[in-house]
């Protein structure tokens, strides 16, 4: 499965940049945005039509 995460402004709330992972990465991200005090927005990526 793969995720979309976008890290958002710490000001406003808005996506400042998104990227595509697997789920493997997923904890990566978090606990790097946890560590560092960037607020992240997780959800499914929606599936590509091949």
């Amino acid at each position: 499965m793969r995720f979309e995460i976008m890290r958002l402004d710490d000001v406003d709330g808005l996506a400042v940049d998104s990227t595509v992972v697997d789920a493997a990465s997923v904890n990566r991200i978090v606990q790097h945005a946890a560590a560092t005090g960037q607020r992240v927005y997780i959800r499914p990526a929606a599936a590509t039509a091949s």
